[in-house]
């Protein structure tokens, strides 16, 4: 065979090659939200996943206690509200379950973290602490808790590898050797690689497969929306109970099972790099906030005690006077951590500390503004449909004047994707909701939609676990007089019932890729994805402030000229654009 005849078959075969390479690049282009709003996409139920979650048991090795005497365990890594300081936490000594128990003393064991880049030469102290939960019936176990330790490093340098030992050297009981790696600066150049994010994690066989799925994603950051480990989903003799306000129908104070925390402290996964096994939190920062089975009532109306006594939060370094709402940044990302089953009234705490912090946030330095909590606003599913209507009554104009680009919520055993929307309207500078609570809890998934004929609640029945009853029929438009609707709805853009986890890549101060995986498929198939685009041009910050107590004192004393006469002068007044910094 010549070279011409050689030519004429190899050069029509690359021309081929290319052709198909170009089809399947453009099939396989990654949509943006410019191209939205999409038209509403419901995955088929895959029944093989359908049905209760299996829980692990106390006798799994993953969950064992495998220290002895004081020697720390339980370990683990959170952010403060800006890259140069994080907390560890870690517990020592064994829980104690029953009438006649002696509580363990925080004072006789020290709250010592050793750490550095290289060397272990820098030292630091915290505190420590001991929590119960007790119930006033005859038969029931009281629990009380290992020491609790939570320790601030402080002085860090930005994406920086930190290694560290914690624990007690007076009384030998310190850690093994582990490491994590800080937040990059803030900056609108600057972001974390890969955030992960995952609700309603619970401690079953789906959830260790979540885990792992989110651990092959090489995370430099979690971000757990609520709902941590259903140990009121157990009644105190550690037996699961699927319906535990069933038990006990005429009292105030339900039953829990307080070391399923213990075990879900406790839950190791292989290193990636090792066959060594041990909590990713360790090295991973993870960041909480609470969800509904966080309350776990007891007495003397106590409730979070668990939730807020082992996790260590930046309350106090963002301006927060409580654990349960708080904010910081991870590189040129704003995060704002709220409550939703405490207050969150206009005129309460937690509203007016959002004023201010949203108005501290400067977008020049942190272009991306990302809330979270735990029950979703716009949801579709039957389970939950418009429960937290009155949260959403009090925070929705706020957060959007200020602009949030994204949230995350759990609560809702599924996955959900909005189009962009306010006021359940299609709106271009509206943020982009996002459903997670598919982490892989006890209960079974949510499948029905409340758009589906028979499944539609009645709003006299779903009152809104905190502010009574705000959910009413629609006024306006497709659904109107109606509490729900009666297809799809246009916001919602995704919606498929399977346990997984989220992946945030933030690539610049305009583009985020979001990616959700299944765990049915490979921890690196996409079950959606889309990119985030944000529009700073088209949807200014515009902030409203309808009463001034919700600024600081210091804010009008620091302030002159006609910014200074504007506040003392008027109750109501709006700002457009990048926001001004009046400090």
């Amino acid at each position: 065979m010549g070279l011409q005849s050689v030519t004429g078959i190899v050069l029509p075969l690359l021309v081929l090659v290319g052709l198909v390479l170009v089809v399947q690049g453009k099939s396989s282009k990654i949509p943006t939200t410019l191209e939205g709003p999409f038209k509403p996409v419901t995955v088929p139920l895959d029944q093989r996943f359908r049905g209760h979650a299996v829980d692990l048991p106390d006798t799994d090795p993953r969950v064992k206690r495998t220290v002895k005497g004081f020697q720390p365990e339980q370990i683990s890594v959170s952010l403060s509200s800006t890259f140069d300081s994080v907390w560890i936490s870690w517990i020592t000594g064994e829980f104690q379950i029953g009438d006649k128990i002696k509580p363990l003393d925080p004072a006789t064991v020290g709250s010592v973290v050793y750490y550095g880049k290289w060397r272990l030469n820098e030292k630091a102290t915290g505190h420590s602490l001991i929590y119960n939960q007790l119930y006033p019936f005859e038969g029931l176990q009281n629990y009380t808790s290992g020491i609790i330790h939570h320790v601030r490093l402080t002085g860090l340098k930005p994406d920086t590898l930190y290694y560290y030992r914690c624990g007690d050297p007076s009384i030998q009981a310190m850690s093994n050797l582990y490491y994590f790696k800080t937040m990059p600066v803030s900056g609108p150049r600057s972001y974390p690689k890969r955030i992960a994010l995952v609700g309603d994690l619970g401690l079953t066989y789906n959830t260790t497969s979540t885990i792992d799925h989110l651990r092959r994603n090489r995370p430099d950051l979690i971000l757990l929306i609520g709902d941590v480990c259903y140990a009121n989903m157990y009644l105190t003799n550690g037996t699961g109970s699927d319906c535990y306000s069933c038990t006990f129908k005429n009292t105030p104070i339900h039953e829990t099972y307080q070391p399923r925390w213990d075990y879900w402290g406790r839950t190791r996964t292989r290193h990636l790099d090792s066959t060594h096994y041990e909590p990713l939190v360790s090295r991973v920062p993870i960041m909480v906030v609470e969800g509904n089975h966080e309350l776990e009532e007891q007495v003397g109306k106590k409730t979070f005690e668990a939730y807020s006594s082992r996790f260590a939060f930046p309350s106090e370094e963002s301006g927060s006077p409580s654990k349960f709402y708080y904010s910081f940044d991870a590189g040129g990302i704003h995060f704002i951590m709220l409550g939703a089953y405490i207050n969150f009234n206009r005129s309460g705490d937690q509203y007016k500390w959002l004023v201010r912090d949203l108005a501290k946030v400067n977008r020049k330095v942190t272009p991306w503004l990302v809330a979270t909590w735990h029950p979703p606003w716009y949801n579709s599913y039957k389970a939950h449909y418009r429960e937290a209507e009155c949260m959403m009554t009090s925070m929705e104009e706020l957060l959007y004047n200020y602009g949030v680009d994204l949230v995350f919520n759990g609560h809702v055993h599924a996955y959900e994707r909005s189009n962009r929307v306010y006021n359940y309207t299609l709106d271009p500078c509206g943020p982009v909701y996002i459903t997670i609570g598919d982490g892989g809890n006890r209960e079974k998934m949510a499948i029905l939609h409340a758009d589906e004929p028979g499944n539609c609640p009645r709003p006299s029945i779903k009152p809104d676990k905190i502010g009574g009853f705000c959910a009413h029929n629609f006024t306006s438009g497709p659904a109107a007089g109606k509490f729900c609707w009666d297809r799809q709805p246009d916001y919602s853009a995704f919606r498929e019932s399977s346990f997984g986890h989220g992946i945030l890549e933030v690539k610049n101060a305009t583009h985020a890729l979001w990616t959700w995986h299944r765990n049915q498929d490979m921890y690196n198939k996409a079950g959606d994805q889309i990119y985030i685009v944000r529009q700073p041009g088209k949807c200014p910050v515009k902030r409203q402030v309808t009463n001034l107590c919700f600024y600081s004192r210091r804010l009008l004393n620091e302030t002159t000229g006609p910014k200074q006469q504007l506040l003392q002068g008027a109750s109501t007044f709006e700002v457009t654009g990048e926001k001004e910094d009046l400090r």
